[in-house]
């Protein structure tokens, strides 16, 4: 085929954040000239099954900055998604419609098989690694895909992510024991309803996101490794998760704990514990031994899928998975309408304080909505991510 040159967008509206790349498209080689990431929490602004007007407004206030930012740099060819954050409501088809009304921007609400898939793509593009298991924690969700000899086994998508476990199980700023054994137990309920799931040992994992990626900072400052490290034993995980957790049944939080977060994922102290306490949970479940960090994921899956190799991928297809109790033929890649995040019944205990975040909700409703694709000269000089 023809290769060629432009430039290409991506916007990534996430659960925890809501992020702009730019990035240079040459042949199949992908060069990101620019990283911009607006921590906007969506997750904490659904209420009661709906993402409310201010979580609307928020998000376009967010795009509407960024679209100051790709015209200045004339850039045209944009491509907009969306993950749990707008697709677990009951209210995402006309929120879509509202953000895209009021900013012009046209956004496509990813399903959890799909953004799994994107993750595979971009995350295994490059590695030599060709069998294991691959994560991606996100806000409001986390992608696991299983992958042998570099083709997706099974693709599996649970309710439940950094931001709205620490929304329903945590009080205070970092969870304590019991709240640690909360969020496991709910990440192990969501893995039980999944039939088809094979719990086999897969030594290696491909971290895909956020949340992954700020344990692999924590990991190298801890374990005094170069910061470029981009792996992570397995043990390591417990062992940051007892350094940091909140023993005290109270909002006290040390000094020195307080200090490390700071220095290495500001932007995450109230969702990097339980982020860490799902990747522990399923490394556990998996008898995983090595998380190697991916700097490519979703956003670099698309570019791949959709725009560098669109025939080659688009043939690709993973398995359907089951929960128990589904009626026979029904399909469920994604969690059903009553599959939401349980809080878990907890000892009785004395009053606490308020939870600082809201309530989370998580409810399965992707609507696609087709993408303008304009091809956009290379600009020299633009800015490239660290």
């Amino acid at each position: 085929m023809e290769w060629f040159v432009m430039v290409h967008a991506i916007i990534d509206i996430g659960s925890n954040s809501i992020r702009l790349a730019i990035y240079k498209v040459d042949e199949d080689q992908l060069t990101i000239l620019l990283n911009k990431k607006y921590t906007a929490g969506l997750a904490a602004y659904v209420k009661n099954e709906e993402m409310t007007q201010v979580g609307i407004d928020k998000t376009c206030e967010v795009l509407d900055e960024f679209k100051v930012l790709l015209d200045a740099f004339h850039i045209t060819n944009v491509s907009a998604f969306a993950t749990a954050a707008l697709r677990n409501i009951s209210n995402s088809a006309a929120a879509i419609e509202q953000i895209t009304k009021k900013t012009g921007v046209v956004v496509t609400v990813l399903s959890g098989t799909e953004e799994a898939t994107l993750d595979f793509i971009g995350a295994t593009h490059a590695t030599q690694t060709k069998t294991g298991l691959l994560l991606d924690i996100g806000g409001a969700s986390t992608e696991l895909v299983l992958y042998e000899d570099g083709l997706i086994v099974n693709a599996v998508s649970l309710p439940i992510g950094s931001l709205n476990a620490y929304g329903q199980y945590v009080h205070y700023l970092l969870p304590n024991k019991s709240e640690r054994k909360a969020i496991k137990e709910a990440v192990l309920a969501e893995l039980s309803k999944i039939t088809d799931l094979d719990s086999a040992k897969q030594a290696f994992v491909c971290g895909v996101g956020g949340s992954i990626r700020a344990a692999g900072k924590i990991n190298n400052y801890l374990f005094n490794l170069p910061l470029d490290t981009d792996e992570i034993k397995a043990p390591n995980v417990k062992k940051m998760i007892k350094l940091l957790e909140n023993d005290e049944e109270d909002d006290l939080i040390s000094s020195e704990t307080l200090n490390i977060l700071l220095k290495t994922v500001p932007d995450r102290i109230e969702t990097i514990l339980p982020g860490m306490i799902i990747l522990h949970t399923l490394i556990k479940y998996f008898k995983s031994e090595t998380i190697v960090v991916s700097k490519s994921g979703v956003r670099e899956g698309y570019l791949y899928k959709n725009i560098i190799f669109p025939k080659k991928t688009s043939d690709k297809s993973i398995p359907t998975n089951k929960t128990k109790g589904q009626a026979k033929g029904e399909p469920a890649s994604q969690p059903t309408d009553a599959q939401k995040v349980r809080k878990m019944p907890k000892a009785a205990k004395t009053p606490r304080a308020p939870k600082i975040a809201k309530e989370m909700a998580d409810k399965t409703k992707p609507e696609k909505i087709e993408q303008e694709k304009i091809v956009a000269e290379v600009q020299d000089g633009q800015s490239k991510e660290s």
